[in-house]
């Protein structure tokens, strides 16, 4: 009997799965006064990565749970990702993770546990690599695959980065380059070229521990790192959070090599979509200072790039903003850490005028 294919349970694989921003910010309302706790530094009302409380001591404590359906079919290689990408949320906040606790749901009638096991080593291969240990979990059996960690860090106060703290001025960078979606899309669609699945697998396994040495600098004025909402719905949180807007300069934005072939086939998530519909009417595409409608010649151009910026990232890279004085730093502790980064954006003080788009991309 052949095993199925774990993506064929995933109508929305790997972080692409999310609940659309704007429904969840349906489900996430309440009348409820929320508790007042000064200890809790960072909770859901800025849209961060990771809940954050104050211990007393000059140091908090991180929390974060992350977990989704398969994005790939090898079990190993799908537990190791759902890992990869919960670690990051803590990294994300500028801290590094002590101990995690695996989430586990299972189809038992259509897959067979020993696959499930396979799933979880992936998950403790990447804990390891993280310096980390699952120290328990939670498993029930359910109707889909499901796979990740609820993940404890630790930071100094000092340390500290969250998603609402940017200045304008600051310029953007992006550690891992995005189109995950697509590449994962055109892979249910058997039309993926092996060494552009390949790349996607080895960025999406890779941790954002560089998270880390980031957040001892006092440069980086703010971090998140990018995942279901795309990179256009994560600066947009940003950019609300900290009373800002951006310029981006759309050839300068990382994306993953060999990605236009599968832009032209149009291999686009439903999640980039969804994504799109929520906060489209919060960005502007420009050309030549001027904003580009989608007539013509340009539609094209403006909704292949809607879709590649809208696109869910599944472990994707963080999204940094940094003081333009301290950007030599930056990139020296980036350089020792591996990576070679360039600046797609800056950050901008909203207008006087208040204005609903707080995004312009440049084509």
């Amino acid at each position: 009997m052949n095993t199925p294919r774990l993506t064929e349970f995933s109508p929305g694989a790997g972080c692409g799965c999310k609940i659309s921003p704007q429904v969840l910010d349906s489900i996430l309302k309440s009348n409820q006064l929320p508790l007042d706790n000064p200890r809790l530094l960072v909770g859901n009302h800025t849209c961060d990565d990771a809940a954050v409380y104050d211990s007393g001591d000059g140091n908090a404590m991180i929390s974060t749970t992350d977990f989704f359906t398969p994005i790939v079919d090898d079990p190993f290689t799908f537990g190791r990702i759902a890992a990869v990408n919960a670690i990051s949320d803590v990294y994300a906040m500028g801290g590094r993770p002590l101990m995690a606790i695996a989430i586990l749901g299972w189809p038992l009638d259509r897959l067979d546990a020993a696959v499930a096991r396979q799933v979880v080593e992936g998950g403790r291969q990447a804990c390891s690599e993280a310096g980390i240990s699952i120290a328990g979990g939670h498993s029930i059996d359910i109707s889909d695959p499901v796979f990740g960690l609820a993940v404890s860090g630790t930071v100094p106060l000092t340390h500290l980065k969250r998603n609402d703290t940017a200045e304008a001025g600051c310029l953007l960078f992006l550690t891992k380059p995005i189109g995950v979606g697509i590449i994962t899309t055109a892979e249910k669609r058997r039309i993926v070229r092996e060494q552009d699945r390949d790349l996607a697998i080895r960025l999406m396994c890779r941790l954002n521990s560089v998270g880390a040495h980031f957040g001892a600098l006092a440069a980086v004025r703010a971090m998140t790192d990018v995942t279901g909402f795309g990179l256009l719905g994560h600066l947009l949180e940003m950019c609300a959070g900290s009373g800002l807007c951006a310029r981006l300069r759309f050839n300068d934005i990382p994306f993953l090599d060999g990605l236009s072939e599968y832009v032209r086939q149009d291999c686009f998530p439903g999640g980039a979509k969804r994504n799109w519909q929520s906060y489209g009417h919060q960005v502007t595409f420009t050309s030549g200072g001027q904003a580009q409608n989608e007539v013509g010649e340009s539609a094209v151009t403006i909704a292949a790039a809607r879709n590649m910026l809208a696109d869910p990232q599944t472990s994707g890279g963080l999204l940094v903003a940094v003081q333009p004085q301290g950007v030599d730093q930056f990139l020296h502790t980036a350089a020792e850490n591996g990576y070679e980064l360039q600046p797609f954006g800056e950050l901008e003080a909203l207008p006087e005028s208040s204005p609903t788009t707080l995004i312009e991309v440049q084509l």
